[in-house]
């Protein structure tokens, strides 16, 4: 038996993996190119599994826990291959598009800083956004740029933009599980104990600003990514826009959602208007 099914079962490994922990982002890889979704499924199953030492392995030794997962990680991508399948499908994925280690080391260092950072100043904030989003979307662009450095380049702003934009709307829907659950506070210069209607629409306008960058990168993109990317962006984008018609006090109470039958409204959306855009 040949090692093309370990590196098959690691990639529907990976897969699975994306379906159980994000139903909005498994919808816009499922719409990507063939040749381009198990490697952003396999780069999501990596980063998922890291969140979660840091976000809910409450009960053991956390710090340990994603040292070994750094190291080991490091290692697959070296060797080329791993005995745990999310990792050897991440370093296959890796291996093949570039995705090198000025990547995957901030994304390492702000995973590192939830496990006893709670508060952020400016400079932090935007390090840590860096890390945590900014990279992963630098990581599936290195994957749909398929060794096209030039077009890399040029679209590596807008991807940071939507990698921001996506993680500062995370923060926004997760306030309240982030304080309450975690002790942490991402945004600076807020006071979440009187968090009010003026501090949310200033965090939302800097969200708006991200977006509408990343849109300009998007009608670039491949074909075979450019619905995908454009389904995930509208969605979060629909997320943003029922943030801000939530006031301040529900934010801080309950976390804001995107019902299953309004996501496929907008997945029908999304398709009719990537139709439209420039070629």
């Amino acid at each position: 038996m040949s090692i093309q099914l370990f590196d098959k079962t690691s990639k529907e490994i990976s897969r699975r993996v994306s379906l159980n922990y994000s139903t909005s982002f498994s919808l816009g890889i499922r719409l990507l190119g063939k040749e381009y979704q198990w490697a952003v499924f396999a780069t999501y199953g990596f980063v998922r599994f890291a969140d979660e030492i840091v976000d809910t392995f409450h009960n053991y030794d956390k710090a340990k826990l994603l040292r070994e997962f750094k190291i080991q990680t490091y290692q697959a991508i070296e060797q080329g291959i791993s005995t745990n399948p999310v990792l050897h499908s991440f370093q296959l994925a890796a291996n093949q598009f570039g995705i090198s280690n000025d990547l995957i080391e901030p994304f390492f260092e702000s995973m590192e800083q939830d496990l006893h950072k709670n508060e952020y100043d400016v400079q932090e904030y935007n390090e840590y956004i860096y890390g945590s989003a900014e990279v992963v979307g630098l990581m599936c662009l290195k994957i749909f740029c398929k060794g096209d450095e030039k077009q890399y380049n040029e679209l590596l702003p807008y991807a940071r933009s939507l990698g921001a934009a996506f993680q500062k709307v995370n923060f926004l829907r997760d306030i309240k599980s982030d304080i309450e659950e975690r002790g942490r506070v991402y945004f600076p210069d807020v006071d979440f104990t009187s968090f009010n209607e003026n501090d949310k629409l200033s965090i939302i306008e800097d969200v708006k600003k991200d977006f509408e960058n990343a849109y300009k990168g998007i009608i670039k993109l491949p074909m075979g990514c450019r619905l995908g990317v454009y389904t995930a962006y509208i969605y979060y984008l629909k997320l943003l826009e029922k943030i801000e018609r939530t006031t301040a006090a529900e934010i801080m109470n309950r976390r804001i959602r995107i019902p299953n039958s309004q996501k496929i409204a907008l997945l029908a959306e999304s398709y009719v208007r990537e139709k439209w855009m420039p070629a």
